[in-house]
């Protein structure tokens, strides 16, 4: 079984912000299995067990969906007890996050690695004691002119990147159910091709 995780923070103050992108995967993933998030009271995350990759002829796979109730930079301890919970590996986490480094709309599936300044990251790795499992990055672009990077991942996407939101959703949970279906370096070689 796999943990899907999606990164952001809590309530309708941040819903919208480029930080929580992780977040909307992870709903449209639950929508897909004909799910929807629970409070899961003894990891501090709404969770979801279900099967991802379910239609005609496809049995899916079994997954846990989940977000944490507590802020981006203190992801690790929910996680980490969710993953417990459920007695899945850290190799078989699966963690979706928004991502300076990559252009705005570009998706890149990667195993392990630094945190790369993402402080959701630095503390589930810290947490688990490990950097390898998955990371589903999905591309935000770099901040216009000076605006402090902080400042960028807290504030909604544009009006012009909204038009495109829904799909660039819809690709990452594609991308995320292929990891589960077809395994990480066939989903790798799909996603990395388009």
């Amino acid at each position: 079984m796999f943990a899907v995780i999606g990164l952001g923070n809590p309530g309708p103050k941040y819903e919208n912000t480029r930080h929580n992108i992780g977040q909307h995967v992870i709903h449209e993933l639950a929508r897909r299995a004909g799910s929807s998030l629970s409070v899961h009271k003894q990891s501090n995350t709404r969770a979801a067990s279900v099967r991802v990759g379910i239609g005609p002829g496809k049995p899916g796979e079994q997954a846990v969906l989940g977000v944490s109730n507590g802020y981006m930079n203190t992801s690790g301890g929910p996680v980490s007890s969710l993953m417990k919970y459920f007695k899945i590996a850290p190799a078989d986490l699966i963690v979706i996050h928004d991502d300076l480094d990559l252009p705005f709309g570009q998706l890149k599936l990667k195993r392990g690695g630094g945190a790369g300044g993402h402080n959701g990251l630095k503390s589930i790795s810290q947490s688990l004691g490990t950097q390898d499992y998955i990371r589903l990055r999905f591309g935000i672009g770099r901040p216009p002119g000076r605006q402090d990077p902080a400042d960028f991942v807290l504030s909604d996407f544009s009006s012009s990147e909204n038009k495109e939101i829904d799909l660039l959703i819809a690709l990452a949970a594609d991308a995320v159910e292929d990891i589960l279906l077809i395994g990480l370096d066939k989903a790798m070689m799909r996603l990395h091709t388009k």
